[in-house]
C-alpha cells in the first residue's frame, strides 16, 4: 500500500523513518510487509513524539487535533494540548524583507521603529514590537518566509496518507479523508492573516456590548486593517502578561481566593458563554497563553486564528444539554446527543441510554462544586464515539474551548466553579432561546402559526375522516432493520426457483428421451446438460454460503 510513498520525495521517506523510529507497532508491521494486526492508533505519547519529530507543520496539525475531543479520547487531547513548536526565530533581514514586500509604502513612512528582536516565535509566524509613524505601539505578526510552500507540500502528503488509510477499518471509522480536508482548510486559513483579522474584528464587535459583563473590562486588540495583508498582521499592542503568570496577590481575608482573581475569571467565563450561547461565534482556543491580564487590571483575549460557529439549533441543544447534565438526566442526554449527531440514529438506543446512565451515576451524590464540566463533556463525547455517533466538528471545538477555559480558570482561581457561574445565567439563556432579544416578533410569529393551524386543522381533520370512512386511507410504513431479512428471503426464493427449474428440465429431458425419437435426442441431451450445469452451480453457491445446514 505504501510502496508508492517510499519511492517519491525525500519528505515522504522522512515520515516513514520517523514512524519506524518512534515505534508505532501497527504501522511498523504494515510498512515492513509483515502481517498487521487490527488497525490501531499509536499511543498518545508516541503520536506526540511523531508529530514533534516531523516538524512545525505537523506540530500545528497536532494542535488542531487537540481541539477535536469528538474524534480523539481524552488522553490524546491531553498529550497533544501540550505541543509547542520549538522553532528558532527567523533572522531580522528576512523578516524585514517580508514586511517590505507585503506593505507597498516605505517602512519609514509607516513605522517609526520596529524592534528586530521578536517577542514570540511560532511554527507559522513570529511577532515583533513596533511603533507606527503616529506614535501608536503595535505588534507585527509576520509569516515565516517559505512556510506556505512547506505547508502546501505537507497538506498534499497528508491527503495522500489519509486516502491510503481510509481503505482500512480505522480509516472508515474516523473518516480520515474528510478529517484531512478539514484540517487542510484550517492550516490554509492560518496562512492568511486577513482571515484572522476578520475573526478578531468580529469578536471585538460582538463583545463590545453585553448584559452579562462589563465590556470596558475586556479587551480584544484592534486590527490595523490598512497595514494588514495575507502575511503581515498589525494589531494594537497590549501591555500585560499571560493569565497564569499574572502577579496578583491572594486576599488576606480569604487566603485561597482573591477578589480580583474571581472578577477576572468570572469576566472571562461570561464573555465566552456569550460567544457560545448568544453570538454563536467563539474563540476556539482559549489556552492560558491566549488569555492575558493587562497592567491596568483588565483582561484580554488574543490570537483569533481558530474560531468556532454554532447555528441557533445547535445552541439550543447545547443549552438543554447543560441543564440535562446539571439534572443528571441520562435519558435526556441521550436524546440530545442523537439530535446533535449527523446520523440522528443509534445502532442500539438502549445501550446509549445505559452508557449515559453509567456516566452520570458517578455524579449522583456529588456537590455541583465538585463536578468538572469539561471532564463531563469529554465523557459525553466518549459515549457518542463508543456508540458510533459522529458529531459535527463545531461541537468538538465547543467542548475543547470550555474545557480549556475551565482548566485555566481553576488554576487561576482554585475555587472557581463553572456550574455556579452558569446557574445565574440559565434563565436569561432560556429566555433568549425561546423569545430572542426582541420578544414581540416572536410572539407575532407564534400567533400567526396558531391562527394558521386553527384555520387548517378542521379541514384536514375532515379530509382524514373522509378517507377513513371511504376506505381510501393509505399508510406508508418504513420499518428499519428489514433490509437483511429482505435479502435473505430474496436469496431463498431465487434458490427455490432454480431448484424447480432444474427439476423441470430433468423431467422434460426424461420424457423426451422416453419417446426414443432420434430427432429429439439432441434436445434431450441439451436439457440434461443445462440441468446438470444449473444444479452444480446451485450446489456450489449453497456450499460457499456456509448455509448447508
Amino acid at each position: 500500500m505504501f510502496s508508492g510513498l517510499t519511492q517519491t520525495a525525500s519528505r515522504q521517506r522522512d515520515i516513514i523513518e520517523v514512524v519506524l523510529r518512534n515505534g508505532w507497532d501497527y504501522m511498523q508491521q504494515l510498512l515492513t510487509g509483515g502481517k498487521a494486526d487490527q488497525p490501531a492508533l499509536p499511543t498518545p505519547a508516541v503520536l506526540r513524539n511523531i508529530l514533534v519529530d516531523l516538524g512545525p507543520v505537523y506540530v500545528k496539525l497536532g494542535q488542531l487535533l487537540s481541539t477535536r475531543p469528538d474524534i480523539l479520547p481524552a488522553p490524546y487531547i491531553d498529550a497533544l494540548s501540550t505541543l509547542q513548536s520549538k522553532v528558532p526565530p527567523v533572522a531580522w533581514p528576512e523578516i524585514k524583507a517580508v514586511i517590505q514586500q507585503q506593505i507597498a509604502q516605505e517602512l519609514r513612512s509607516q513605522f517609526k521603529e520596529i524592534d528586530p528582536t521578536p517577542v514570540a516565535s511560532g511554527s507559522i509566524a513570529q511577532v515583533h514590537r513596533a511603533i507606527l509613524a503616529n506614535g501608536q505601539q503595535v505588534a507585527i505578526k509576520v509569516q515565516r518566509p517559505g512556510i506556505d510552500v512547506i505547508v502546501n507540500q505537507d497538506i498534499a502528503l497528508i491527503n495522500t496518507l489519509a486516502d491510503l488509510a481510509s481503505r482500512t477499518d480505522i480509516g472508515k471509522d474516523y473518516d480520515l479523508k474528510s478529517l484531512a480536508a478539514e484540517f487542510a482548510n484550517a492550516l490554509l486559513d492560518e496562512l492568511d492573516f486577513t482571515v484572522e483579522a476578520s475573526h478578531t474584528e468580529q469578536l471585538r464587535q460582538n463583545l463590545s456590548t453585553s448584559r452579562w459583563f462589563d465590556p470596558q473590562q475586556l479587551v480584544v486588540p484592534k486590527i490595523n486593517l490598512a497595514l494588514t495583508t495575507q502575511k503581515v498582521l498589525v494589531m494594537q499592542w497590549l501591555d500585560g502578561e499571560p493569565l497564569l503568570s499574572a502577579n496578583l496577590p491572594f486576599s488576606q481575608q480569604e487566603p485561597r481566593i482573591d477578589s480580583a482573581r474571581r472578577q477576572v475569571t468570572t469576566l472571562l467565563f461570561r464573555a465566552f458563554l456569550q460567544q457560545i450561547y448568544v453570538d454563536g461565534f467563539f474563540h476556539a482556543d482559549p489556552h492560558p497563553g491566549n488569555l492575558y491580564y493587562l497592567n491596568d487590571g483588565r483582561a484580554a483575549i488574543l490570537d483569533c486564528g481558530m474560531v468556532g460557529r454554532l447555528d441557533p439549533n445547535t445552541q439550543q441543544i447545547l443549552t438543554e444539554m447543560l441543564l440535562a447534565i446539571v439534572d443528571l438526566d441520562a435519558q435526556r442526554c441521550s436524546r440530545l446527543t442523537l439530535q446533535l449527531a449527523k446520523t440522528r440514529r443509534a445502532e442500539n438506543l438502549a445501550q446509549l441510554e445505559s452508557d449515559f446512565e453509567a456516566l452520570l451515576r458517578k455524579y449522583y451524590n456529588r456537590n455541583l462544586a465538585e463536578i468538572n464540566l469539561g471532564e463531563v463533556l469529554y465523557e459525553v463525547l466518549q459515549v457518542a464515539r463508543t456508540n458510533k455517533l459522529k458529531l459535527p466538528g463545531n461541537v468538538g471545538l465547543y467542548v475543547k474551548a470550555l474545557a480549556n477555559l475551565e482548566g485555566a480558570a481553576r488554576t487561576f482561581d482554585p475555587k472557581f466553579n463553572v456550574l455556579d457561574e452558569i446557574k445565574p445565567l440559565m434563565s436569561d439563556l432560556f429566555r433568549r432561546q425561546f423569545v430572542g432579544e426582541d420578544p414581540l416578533p416572536t410572539l407575532l410569529r407564534t400567533a400567526l402559526d396558531v391562527k394558521n393551524l386553527s384555520l387548517r386543522s378542521p379541514r384536514q381533520l375532515e379530509q382524514l375522516l373522509d378517507q377513513v370512512t371511504s376506505e381510501s386511507l393509505q399508510w406508508n410504513l418504513n420499518l428499519l432493520g428489514l433490509n437483511g431479512l429482505r435479502i435473505t428471503v430474496d436469496n431463498a426464493a431465487n434458490r427455490l426457483s432454480f431448484s424447480i427449474l432444474v427439476g423441470s428440465l430433468i423431467m422434460g429431458a426424461a420424457m423426451i428421451s422416453a419417446e426414443k425419437q432420434t430427432a429429439l435426442y439432441w434436445l434431450s441431451n441439451t436439457l440434461f446438460a443445462v440441468a446438470s450445469f444449473l444444479g452444480l452451480w446451485l450446489a456450489v453457491s449453497i456450499l460457499r454460503s456456509g448455509n448447508l445446514r
